[in-house]
């Protein structure tokens, strides 16, 4: 006979504790007897009651069921759905001072892993808080429970899809329509077999890609063109990869987004890459190209470039730009871009920017300034080169604390490199991501 697992006993609800700061992911952070407790719905400076969720070795979780001292910065959620979406952890924080915990966060990482802080920390770069997001991916699930189609994000830390009828930070033309795709999935024969949606949106027209698993009959593809018809939206459909998107409505669509400062436009497919928020997208590559110092004479590299988000406006002003991306497709639609902006002096590379590139033409030239613009994970495999290289000027844009004060802390430390400004961008208002640019110079 085998052993029933008891479930471990939760500690009694805790009637008051002082909140002492905020933790990576949004939560307060307290202690209890000694133990670090995270406490979703907390800020720093208040006093509040928990009840516990999960206990560990060495901390515990719990959630906010009584505020009885609320701190300055709590404002009233917008959205009816916070708490329970986990695309959002902080609306219950006044927006400035999410963007001042932001900058905090940063400025203890930088100091914590990297042993450095900036000579100048720059002002931070903030936008609309509300409809900013214009790329996003909607999981959509048939509930039979429920007798009915979710659309949305996951519940917080649990892999249940929230029950919404609207999001207040996605594009309106698309959050205020969650209840319409949820409807308009219910209404399909293959309604169990359409897991995701994803969302890009243009300057001039809203797509939806419907990721299908197996091949729609005459009958669901005649409700989404219909359902595109009524709304003006444009409809893909994604029976197997990225590469397999194909336009089912209306007969072409043209994909675009506009940097008019430097007379670009960038053409992308609607599962390319592209940046979350164009508001902070803007004045983040108008700050880049401040803090790159540009010069006509100069030489730039671009590593991590993308679709040219920043190697197009950045050809505009120098010599010439080489650009380094690890996704070929991407590269490809670099060069489209440039040759439609009729620009000659940027040139763009494939390449695994985690492995050796030593050897590679384009890594043994000189530059005058460098770009980073990595993953979550860092730019580690790019340290030793930028050691070797030397560029006057390097800025790393980032969209993760940890690895930007990973990374800084080998320039500064290894290769003698003074980091001399660093600030926070506010590219996703309500959550806890920190994105974040820095600017290092070079002592040689």
């Amino acid at each position: 006979m085998s052993k029933r697992k008891h479930r471990k006993r939760l500690p009694e609800p805790c009637e008051r504790v002082s909140v002492e700061s905020l933790s990576h992911d949004g939560r307060g952070v307290a202690h209890v007897d000694g133990k670090t407790v995270f406490i979703d719905g907390a800020l720093p400076g208040e006093e509040v009651g928990f009840e516990y969720l999960t206990t560990r070795r060495s901390f515990d979780e719990g959630r906010v069921t009584t505020i009885h001292h609320p701190s300055p910065d709590r404002v009233e959620p917008p959205c009816a759905h916070f708490g329970v979406c986990g695309g959002c952890s902080l609306q219950h924080m006044d927006p400035a001072a999410q963007v001042s915990a932001k900058q905090g966060v940063l400025l203890d990482n930088l100091e914590r892993i990297g042993g450095i802080r900036p000579d100048e920390v720059l002002p931070p770069l903030t936008g609309p808080v509300s409809g900013y997001r214009t790329k996003a991916r909607l999981g959509a699930r048939h509930v039979i429970k429920k007798g009915r189609v979710l659309v949305g994000f996951r519940e917080k830390r649990s892999a249940y899809l929230a029950d919404l009828a609207s999001c207040e930070v996605l594009h309106p033309a698309v959050g205020r329509r969650i209840a319409d795709l949820a409807g308009l999935l219910e209404g399909m024969d293959a309604k169990a077999r359409i897991p995701q949606i994803e969302v890009a949106v243009a300057d001039d027209v809203v797509a939806l890609v419907f990721r299908h698993l197996d091949p729609l009959n005459e009958f669901d593809l005649d409700r989404l063109r219909q359902f595109a018809r009524d709304r003006d939206l444009h409809v893909y459909l994604q029976p197997a990869g990225p590469d397999s998107v194909q336009l089912l409505w209306p007969e072409s669509s043209r994909l675009h987004y506009r940097l008019d400062a430097d007379d670009i436009e960038i053409l992308f497919r609607p599962t390319d890459f592209t940046q979350v928020n164009p508001h902070i997208n803007r004045q983040m590559v108008a700050r880049v190209i401040e803090l790159l110092q540009l010069s006509p004479t100069d030489r730039v590299l671009d590593l991590f470039c993308g679709l040219g988000n920043f190697t197009l406006p950045l050809a505009r002003r120098v010599a010439g730009v080489t650009g380094v991306e690890g996704e070929a497709g991407l590269v490809r639609r670099a060069r489209e871009n440039a040759a439609h902006n009729e620009i000659g002096n940027a040139e763009f590379h494939v390449a695994d920017l985690e492995g050796d590139n030593e050897l590679a033409p384009w890594a043994r030239r000189s530059y005058d300034k460098v770009l980073l613009d990595p993953p979550r994970s860092g730019a580690a495999g790019m340290m030793d080169m930028l050691g070797r290289m030397r560029p006057g000027r390097t800025v790393y844009v980032s969209c993760h604390p940890g690895s930007l004060a990973r990374d800084a802390g080998r320039l500064v430390n290894e290769f003698g490199y003074t980091l001399t400004a660093a600030g926070v961008m506010d590219m996703f208002p309500h959550t806890a991501h920190v994105e974040s640019i820095a600017v290092f110079e070079s002592n040689a």
